[in-house]
């Protein structure tokens, strides 16, 4: 791999080492972090633990409630914990703890006690790990108030996202799409946050306004590209962060071009994309030239079965057809 790029495990430990180095407060934990474990079952806390000792990077018992229960306790405590779920699916085991405590305790104290923890998670189908281990649920979440859910597409996204999650008062969540783990991209600037709540127009356009995150920003990219060869201008955003959600990106884009396709893994029903299109039309009805199109998966448990797994995933050819659909 060349000096000029990194992959998102590498990214993400070099913003867990910075943020480290720079603040002696900052702790990581979870299942199998410490390098007597290997860093994690991919690795990306590797090295920590060697550089900052066991007692800022410790490797836990295979107890979802209680890594996020101390994660809480040691944030209120004056520490700013990192805490890793090992996977998105596991972290329904600690909804308890997320959702009634982390998420709310500022509220519940008038404001006294801020609860400033990052849950790192990764998760995504593709792998064969089937319907307990692949699922998207960052509706669940971004449903919460109190949390932040931030979902990064690159490595350099994903280096500047974390280090803004690990300084804010407040409890985010971290998702980590195993799909772009090993796809290398370049090297973000050291130190460089990238705020909370803020989307990324990664290509402008005319026709049509395409939004979405994680993996399936690098095929809604492919599929512009595609398209501009026939002379159609797709404008692409990269939202990064799903709550607070970047909606005055959304309704610019939305506005010049008339049309919208959202784009997300996650099962179509209830989902991100469900909020989206109900937020460009409660804005811009009259004004769109097409209705809001939906990319997601079906309805259903992530399959085990590969050919079942792919045909589950949605990708450029299901992201072509939205675009062609509201173009025509």
């Amino acid at each position: 791999m060349s000096a000029q790029k990194i992959n998102l495990i590498q990214a993400v430990n070099m913003a867990m080492d910075d943020a480290m180095a720079r603040d002696e407060n900052v702790i990581v934990f979870g299942e199998d972090v410490a390098d007597r474990e290997e860093g994690g079952v991919v690795g990306v806390t590797k090295g920590l633990s060697t550089k900052y000792g066991d007692a800022r990077v410790r490797s836990t018992p295979i107890a979802e409630q209680a890594i996020i229960g101390a994660a809480i306790g040691a944030a209120l405590a004056g520490m700013k914990p990192v805490a890793e779920i090992m996977l998105m699916n596991f972290t329904t085991v600690a909804m308890d703890m997320i959702v009634n405590h982390a998420a709310k305790l500022r509220f519940m104290s008038g404001g006294q006690t801020g609860v400033p923890i990052t849950i790192r998670t990764m998760t995504g189908a593709g792998f064969s790990t089937g319907g307990q281990h692949s699922d998207f649920l960052e509706a669940w979440f971004a449903h919460t108030a109190g949390l932040k859910v931030v979902v990064p597409s690159s490595p350099a996204d994903a280096y500047g996202l974390l280090l803004s999650c690990i300084d804010d008062p407040d409890p985010c969540l971290f998702v980590e799409t195993i799909a772009n783990y090993w796809t290398p991209g370049p090297v973000p600037e050291r130190g460089v946050r990238i705020p909370l709540g803020k989307a990324n127009v990664l290509r402008e356009g005319k026709d049509v306004t395409v939004i979405g995150y994680g993996r399936q920003v690098g095929d809604i990219l492919q599929v512009a590209e595609a398209l501009a060869q026939e002379g159609k201008s797709v404008e692409v955003i990269d939202l990064r962060t799903i709550s607070p959600l970047d909606t005055a990106t959304i309704l610019a884009s939305v506005e010049r071009t008339g049309r919208a396709v959202v784009v997300h893994e996650a099962v179509k029903p209830f989902g991100v994309g469900a909020e989206i299109a109900a937020s460009i039309q409660e804005a811009l009805f009259g004004r769109l030239k097409a209705p809001v199109k939906r990319v997601a998966a079906p309805f259903c448990p992530v399959p085990f079965s590969k050919p079942l797994e792919t045909a589950f995933i949605p990708g450029k050819s299901e992201i072509e057809a939205a675009v062609r659909a509201v173009l025509g």
